[in-house]
């Protein structure tokens, strides 16, 4: 993102700033409004949401004057209030993806299949879109990576977010010519299992968070997305099954993360993992074949080898994601991207005994939760992925505790884009 604060600042002095729509005006949609109404050259003119009142605060809490924000379901009248300098709220997606001044749409929304919606119509109108919306990543992000390109846009995670956060690192180190050997993340919290937002709901309280996020970080699921979306981008899988989840500061990172033999905790390097002990940060794992770069870095505090650490402390979530919608639109460039095809998988498994007839819910709720695993193992067992579980989702059979839940135990929908979307990914690249 070099020089992007420069260019930014030139588009802001010829009046040309790039207008973003952010659809979801929840917590990380409203601290990205502010974050963007204070950022030269760009501007948030379009925010979505269900509810328009949630949407109309998200304005004027950055700032922006009621009188400067106007309320309408109509694509014409939208955009002739962005020409005449007012800001636009909708409660309709569709209206924001239309308006032939948007650069580019944000989903903030979290959920998995109006994320597929929204990124898909987002590029079938030749926008880039940014992904705040890691859970519809992760299932469908290659398929809606090669539709964007075809279209001529950018499809990207966000910057911010640990995905796109680890990549800064990865690419860093990458082009400097070190081996990368591990990528991965801090956690601030045990694992959890059992929560449910029912547990959880004082603690979220008293956070302001909702409890149904509070529950997908503590049970893990979170996690293991964000993880999946690292396997995707660089090529590397988790080591075992949901990842060692170690507990270190960051200076035993370098120990930790080496092989078996070595005394560490690896089978193998080219992997993805979680530490609890080192959030919010995400961090790389490096080595180096010749000797003088090897007493170099032990020169410069990075230890003795053979394996260092390049560690960043922060990751400013929503706060960030600004600079993704900059990046693709001034630069034509993707901060985090899926490779090809899904390299990972977050599977599916029962939080509690589940009754033949009932329905499932999804992650960060009472009846499942997501776990980490190659593509292929997900694959060969017919594991179903996280983000394809929801209200609609149908149990077939009685299903115990802790059960990886398979195709063949629930009924999906499969009626939605995202479903379409996943068949058409699973023929596009052969998976």
């Amino acid at each position: 993102m070099l020089d992007l604060n420069r260019k930014l600042a030139k588009l802001e002095a010829e009046g040309t700033p790039i207008k973003v729509a952010i659809v979801g005006a929840g917590q990380m949609g409203r601290g990205m409004v502010s974050q963007m109404y204070n950022m030269k050259g760009m501007t948030p003119g379009v925010v979505v949401d269900l509810d328009l009142e949630v949407a109309k605060y998200a304005l004027t809490k950055a700032g922006i004057a009621e009188a400067d924000v106007v309320l309408t379901s109509c694509e014409v009248e939208a955009e002739a209030a962005l020409t005449d300098g007012k800001f636009v709220v909708t409660g309709d997606f569709n209206v924001a993806v239309k308006m032939k001044s948007v650069d580019v749409v944000v989903d903030a929304t979290g959920g998995v299949e109006i994320g597929a919606e929204i990124a898909f119509n987002t590029i079938q109108n030749k926008k880039h879109i940014v992904m705040l919306n890691a859970e519809t990543d992760s299932v469908i992000g290659p398929i809606l990576s090669k539709l964007a390109k075809d279209a001529g846009v950018i499809f990207t995670g966000s910057a911010g977010d640990e995905p796109g956060a680890v990549m800064e690192l990865f690419d860093f180190a990458d082009a400097m010519g070190f081996d990368v050997r591990v990528v991965g993340k801090g956690k601030n919290n045990a694992l959890d299992f059992d929560c449910n937002p029912d547990t959880v709901r004082e603690e979220a309280e008293r956070r302001g968070v909702s409890a149904h996020m509070l529950t997908s970080f503590k049970e893990g699921t979170k996690t293991m997305v964000e993880m999946a979306l690292m396997c995707n981008a660089t090529g590397f899988i988790p080591d075992v099954r949901g990842g060692h989840g170690v507990e270190s500061d960051v200076d035993g990172l370098p120990q930790k993360f080496s092989l078996k033999s070595e005394g560490g905790v690896l089978n193998q390097y080219g992997i993805v993992d979680f530490v609890n002990g080192i959030a919010p940060g995400v961090f790389v794992i490096v080595s180096h074949k010749l000797e003088e770069v090897r007493h170099e870095m032990e020169y410069l505090s990075m230890g003795p080898g053979p394996n260092y650490v390049l560690y960043r402390p922060y990751h400013l979530c929503s706060l960030e994601t600004p600079l993704s919608a900059a990046l693709a639109v001034i630069e034509n460039k993707a901060t985090v991207v899926p490779k090809a095809g899904l390299v990972a998988e977050v599977m599916t498994v029962a939080k509690k005994d589940l009754k033949a007839g009932d329905y499932m819910d999804g992650y960060g709720e009472y009846t499942c939760y997501g776990m980490l695993e190659t593509y292929e193992t997900a694959k060969e067992i017919g594991a179903v992925p996280i983000g394809m579980i929801s209200k609609k989702t149908r149990i077939l059979r009685d299903i115990k505790k802790g059960e990886i839940i398979t195709f063949d135990m629930v009924e999906v929908n499969k009626e939605s884009t995202l479903w379409h979307l996943r068949k058409l990914q699973e023929k596009m690249f052969n998976q």
